[in-house]
């Protein structure tokens, strides 16, 4: 690790020591799914035949990450689920991203067996757009996925600090909290060496990268983008599509630009988003 990702990683573990605080009974109280997901009744149609997993990014829960874009999706026809992961000291998705991805197998094979689908597309902010990367490439994953679209994904780690999104501090006398998660999402981690070490992509899944210029968290954006050919891979900047969204790293899974264009990414039958797509800017 460089002399700067073991101080962004020193610095990430003091700001999260002074400042960050939550009850350990947090997990309990939001492990509830948002609408309209986790119907295990639900069955894929002949329109939309895989199963959408939601994954949320770090310190978030599925109900807060994706109280907008579950209904969205359901609403459009989709079998929706998703998941809490990674708890620590009931704080979700804040373990080691490793094992998080050991996590997401057993519900990815969970979704399968429920709806009867070989595969599942695979929806993750910030964590959640890069973590299944490693199941895919190193737990078997990739024949299991048809799809992975990362929004704001932290791909390549981040040259910044991660902290909790704002309002996320609940209780001043708790501050027990690490964040292994953080730590490997720092640019040059050794986790980060270890993910990107076969490539960007693996072979079978397709890959939508979904990013804004204003993303103060997984900076620089841009390393937010995979290399790979464009029959597999398409990497997507808001603002070239819609010039004047504002919206940055904690609040992309709620922007209606985002919406439009994850069901896009979505609706193609195979193969990533088609980089021509434009969305209404609302």
């Amino acid at each position: 690790m460089s002399l700067l990702s073991k101080a962004l990683s020193i610095a990430a573990a003091a700001v999260l020591a002074g400042s960050l605080t939550v009850t350990p009974a947090q997990a309990g109280t939001l492990d509830v799914a948002p609408p309209g997901a986790n119907d295990w009744s639900c069955k894929p149609t002949a329109e939309h035949p895989y199963p959408v997993i939601l994954v949320p990014g770090t310190f978030e829960s599925m109900a807060k990450n994706w109280s907008t874009l579950s209904p969205y999706l359901k609403s459009a026809g989709y079998c929706v689920f998703a998941l809490n992961y990674g708890e620590t000291n009931g704080v979700y998705a804040t373990a080691p991203v490793a094992d998080s991805a050991q996590e997401l197998a057993p519900f990815v094979d969970a979704v399968r067996a429920a709806t009867g689908a070989k595969k599942v597309d695979l929806v993750g902010h910030s964590q959640g757009g890069m973590m299944p990367r490693y199941y895919m490439g190193f737990l078997g994953g990739a024949k299991n996925v048809h799809k992975l679209i990362g929004i704001a994904p932290s791909n390549h780690g981040t040259e910044g600090v991660i902290v909790p999104p704002p309002g996320f501090v609940q209780d001043p006398d708790y501050t027990g909290l690490g964040c292994a998660a953080c730590a490997d999402q720092q640019a040059g981690s050794a986790f980060m060496q270890k993910l990107n070490s076969v490539g960007d992509t693996v072979a079978g899944p397709s890959y939508t990268v979904i990013s804004t210029v204003h993303d103060e968290v997984v900076i620089p954006y841009n390393s937010q983008f995979l290399s790979g050919a464009a029959q597999q891979v398409t990497n997507i900047t808001i603002q070239d599509k819609c010039p004047a969204d504002l919206f940055e790293h904690d609040q992309t899974p709620n922007d209606p630009v985002v919406h439009q264009i994850v069901a896009h990414a979505l609706g193609k039958p195979s193969g990533p988003a088609d980089p021509a797509y434009q969305p209404a800017c609302i």
